[in-house]
């Protein structure tokens, strides 16, 4: 089959469908070899790897990720896409196309079945909107993974990484550094999609922990205590804790934790580090025990 990553192969075959772009679904298809390559090389995909591909779209990508890996499972949620693939993805017994909506399906039971629940890696080329829940979803569903390797928003993935002090930095950040290990792999202009998205894009890889990089009892209790301050960024962690609908604690025992953190009085929730977030989480277990 023609590489679909040449912009006049992707051209023919949506003609030849007469495929039309579906705003909802915020489809936006990769034409640039370079870009394609640079994802197969920053997920790391070998012959031993089964892949999870979200939104393979024409499957551009996946004919890549088939060439690289031993099994590709591609979740699409777009039923007139489904025809293409079966086309553009033929030459391949080892790609398996799934039509669905990737945050109904049962990931944990599809690696069972397809990796004998052996830790996958993930692929995709997300649309912007849907970024977050997705990827959180992968992460708090304790599913078996090594690696997830996005194609997300350029502004999206800098939040991802940056650290306390940046306008960027907030309660994505710290739930995506407390699951796994953010990289940006490359940064990718409008014009290697089709059609071109009015925002730049970067390709993102997150590398799952073995283990938390920090050591909290309660990690929904340390979650709800990082919305609650990002929820109100201008205001001191004190008050947004006080305001959260998500908490339950007096204004006394908000005061009494902070001290007790060793943090100062007037400090803002975007001052502080995971690891402080974490420490504030135990001590209000502490105190609630």
């Amino acid at each position: 089959m023609a590489n679909l990553g040449i912009p006049q192969n992707t051209i023919e075959i949506l003609q030849k469908y007469k495929f039309v772009f579906q705003k909802k679904f915020g489809q936006n298809f990769l034409i640039d070899t370079h870009v394609l390559e640079k994802i197969i090389d920053a997920a790391g995909i070998g012959k031993e790897d089964m892949v999870l591909e979200i939104g393979p779209g024409i499957g551009t990508m996946t004919q890549y990720l088939a060439e690289a890996a031993r099994k590709v499972v591609a979740v699409e949620i777009d039923k007139n896409l489904i025809p293409i693939l079966h086309e553009t993805l033929q030459g391949y017994d080892n790609v398996k196309i799934i039509q669905g909506d990737i945050l109904k399906v049962d990931i944990s039971r599809l690696v069972e079945e397809e990796n004998g629940g052996k830790p996958i890696k993930v692929v995709a080329n997300l649309p912007y909107y849907i970024t977050t829940p997705i990827i959180m979803g992968l992460f708090e569903g304790n599913v078996p993974i090594e690696s997830i390797t996005v194609m997300v928003q350029k502004e999206v993935a800098d939040r991802m990484q940056v650290g306390p002090g940046s306008k960027d930095y907030g309660a994505l950040s710290l739930a995506v550094q407390y699951y796994a290990e953010p990289y940006i792999a490359a940064n990718v202009p409008p014009n290697c999609f089709m059609p071109r998205p009015n925002v730049g894009s970067a390709v993102i890889r997150l590398t799952r922990h073995k283990t938390p990089p920090v050591d909290v009892k309660n990690p929904e209790l340390m979650f709800k205590l990082i919305r609650a301050s990002f929820n109100q960024r201008r205001k001191t962690l004190q008050n947004g804790l006080n305001n959260s609908q998500e908490l339950q604690f007096t204004k006394e025992q908000i005061a009494e934790a902070i001290g007790r953190a060793g943090l100062p009085a007037a400090v803002r929730g975007e001052a502080l580090t995971l690891e402080q977030f974490a420490k504030l989480a135990n001590v209000f277990s502490e105190l609630t025990e």
